[in-house]
């Protein structure tokens, strides 16, 4: 079987990333366990470049090796686990979330933590006021947005000191940059399990949100609402939100039983 080159962008058939691609690709349910000469086989390449790409993968625990013969490693197991929990929490979510949305008329966002930083795993509605830059799949600092903060305020100690010895840079002039006030605003969303953001990422965009969490207290995801600050009223906002965030809790516990 020859593995037929990825129909892409030209350059791209020649890419390590590529050929890496290609190489993972032989594996299958009927040959589970692969040699260098079977992978250069089917994919064309030449056996030098296969034993290059082969031992780079190794390291990165993509692949493992058994003698002669290799097999996919821990590591795509754990990023195939990952990436399967995260779509379980997206599809439990979806329709809560466009439930909030309705009922509220303003952006929803579903977030998950990595690292210092938030990804937004879901996004429903329009952009806010202000074009917050919300995109799916899009990237935030955690410590100075609403759905970050609400995390963190649930997060282990050694998370927390992580982002506070990162630095807390401002990204407007609302930004919380003081460690001792950032444990006190952490302190403060644990007792209300509601967390603000004030323009503190971006200037004309406010948000609540709340975290949701797992069996054990810890932070998985986070749902928070943005909008103008003089329209979005994060009190009448808030008993909306916290049904929101049960209501996929439930849904999870469901999928997990």
């Amino acid at each position: 079987m020859t593995v037929p080159a990825t129909a892409a962008a030209p350059g791209l058939e020649s890419s390590m990333l590529a050929r890496a691609a290609r190489i993972m690709y032989c594996f299958t349910a009927a040959t589970p366990e692969l040699t260098l000469t079977d992978m250069a086989r089917r994919t064309g390449l030449p056996s030098s470049s296969v034993h290059r790409i082969l031992d780079q993968l190794v390291q990165l625990r993509a692949l493992e090796r058994a003698g002669s013969r290799y097999r996919l490693g821990l590591g795509l197991l754990e990023l195939g686990a990952l990436a399967a929990q995260q779509n379980r929490l997206r599809e439990a979510a979806s329709p809560h979330l466009h439930r909030l949305h309705a009922a509220t008329r303003v952006p929803v966002h579903l977030a998950i933590p990595d690292g210092h930083e938030i990804i937004y795993l879901e996004k429903v509605g329009g952009p806010p006021a202000g074009g917050a830059p919300t995109r799916l799949g899009g990237r935030q600092p955690a410590y100075c947005t609403g759905a970050g903060k609400a995390m963190l305020a649930f997060a282990d100690e050694e998370e927390v000191a992580g982002v506070l010895g990162a630095g807390l840079a401002p990204r407007t002039p609302a930004t919380i940059t003081d460690p001792q006030a950032f444990r006190r605003e952490l302190a403060g969303i644990r007792e209300r399990g509601i967390a603000l953001d004030r323009e503190e990422n971006h200037r004309g965009v406010v948000c609540v949100a709340t975290p949701l969490r797992d069996g054990l207290g810890r932070p998985v995801a986070a749902i928070s609402l943005c909008g103008a600050p003089g329209r979005l009223n994060p009190q009448a906002l808030t008993p909306p939100l916290l049904m929101a965030a049960r209501d996929v809790r439930r849904a999870l516990s469901a999928r997990r039983g």
